[in-house]
């Protein structure tokens, strides 16, 4: 299964919720913007509406003139500013309307009230429209007329395109400062959590034994947690090494005994029953043994940590001096690598029996070549002998068989059982000569 990033989860959750609210922001601003423009838009009309009727009067023929208004727009055919009056004598419209007539409310506003709306006007166009029915003094014939003052909505909606054209690159930059102030607090956030992971290796890798509690609140829970499982594995181990004791100190007993019966035997004259009791105690003596030396190097290799490279050299060395007969040419070809999950004196049981067997069986040449490989510490030793056939490789394998009258398995079944304790593998292969490849898990 795939890991989720806790990280890249609180991101993404971020940037979507950043992402909404600026989306909402920008609409809401939008609309806010339309509206006040809109207001301003009428309290302009309201105005102009005012100078219309201020300069509304009556001719002495009785007809109704308007004088100019001061807005060229009003003038200039189809301008985008138009007003119209209409009473039940005649229509008088702005020279902007050219032949257009406005069609005015069905609903009549009271005599002084204010209606706005929105009206078809000339050359398809849309007009925010205010009207208004006044009544005129007796000196100008005491009678009512609506007055309307118009103005195109193009300019309005353009103003908004305008604003939001304007607004967008502000938007997009402060999305970037939010969502990368965003990423900031998570990572400063999440910051407590690498410590925990870099407190859980160190404790990994022997270099502390619990994790702590110096951590911000919500994170000491988690700590106590994590050391409270450290505790009970400690406490587990102690508990496992006692009883791997008490068993080894328990069987002690009955394998004497049996081993007394076998003397007896054997003074009585029955050579074979005590040999059959004698491999009995012996076959449960090495099972013990082997069980016993399994826990000790698991129980070190969770907190030891040594150099591959180093224990290989001092081994070799000490193979060397010992090694009988003619002097061997030994070629080694060692890697710089990290630290492997092991004790030196497990490194140096394993390594000795393997160098050992090599010098035993080589004829001139022994090859050694380490190195890391993935998270494995690798060792290939090869010597030139006369090597195994492969049909007996597994049996040699087999604590205690034997390669040839002058030499003995014990050593590779040994190293092999060393290995595998400490979490790696042992190979063997005989491309011409005995070839061993171990590998070890490398220290976190």
């Amino acid at each position: 299964m795939k890991a989720r990033s806790l990280r890249l989860r609180l991101f993404v959750a971020t940037a979507l919720s950043v992402s909404v609210a600026l989306m909402l922001a920008f609409w809401g601003l939008g609309l806010l913007f339309d509206s006040h423009v809109r207001r301003r838009a009428i309290d302009e009309l309201s105005v102009q509406l005012d100078q219309l009727l201020a300069g509304v009067d009556r001719a002495p023929d009785g007809q109704i003139v308007v004088a100019p208004l001061a807005d060229a727009r009003f003038n200039k055919p189809f301008g985008g500013r138009y007003w119209q009056i209409e009473s039940a004598r005649t229509i008088l419209r702005s020279r902007s309307l050219w032949d257009f007539t406005l069609a005015m409310p069905a609903s009549s506003p009271t005599p002084g009230g204010l209606v706005v709306t929105t009206l078809p006007g000339p050359a398809d166009s849309r007009l925010l429209t205010i009207a208004r029915t006044v009544r005129l003094p007796p000196r100008q014939g005491a009678f009512e007329m609506r007055v309307v003052v118009a103005m195109d909505t193009a300019g309005l909606t353009e103003s908004g395109e305008e604003f939001r054209e304007q607004l967008l690159p502000f938007t997009l930059l402060l999305a970037g400062f939010l969502v990368a102030a965003g990423f900031a607090q998570i990572a400063v956030g999440l910051r407590p959590l690498n410590e925990v992971e870099r407190r859980v290796a160190r404790v990994r890798a022997g270099e502390e034994n619990r994790v702590g509690s110096d951590f911000p609140r919500e994170i000491i829970p988690l700590a106590e947690e994590v050391d409270g499982l450290l505790e009970q594995r400690e406490r587990d181990i102690r508990q496992a090494r006692k009883r791997a004791g008490d068993l080894a100190h328990g069987l002690k007993t009955p394998l004497q005994a049996l081993l007394g019966e076998a003397r007896r035997l054997r003074a009585d004259g029955n050579g074979e029953a005590a040999a059959t009791i004698e491999q009995i105690a012996d076959t449960m003596r090495r099972h013990v043994e082997r069980e016993l030396s399994r826990v000790r190097i698991a129980a070190r290799a969770a907190s030891e940590r040594s150099d591959l490279g180093e224990a290989l050299g001092g081994v070799i060395a000490v193979v060397q001096k010992a090694q009988p007969g003619p002097s061997l040419r030994w070629e080694v070809s060692v890697e710089e690598m990290p630290r492997v999950a092991a004790a030196r004196e497990d490194l140096a049981e394993i390594l000795g029996a393997l160098l050992e067997n090599a010098a035993r069986h080589a004829r001139s040449t022994v090859t050694i070549t380490a190195g890391a490989q993935d998270d494995r510490g690798v060792v290939t030793i090869r010597d030139d002998g006369p090597g195994i056939p492969p049909e007996r490789i597994g049996a040699l394998m087999e604590r205690g068989a034997r390669a040839d009258e002058s030499g003995t398995g014990l050593g590779l079944a040994i190293a092999r059982e060393l290995t595998e304790a400490l979490g790696g593998r042992l190979e063997l292969s005989s491309p011409g000569g005995l070839q061993v490849r171990i590998a070890l898990p490398l220290a976190p």
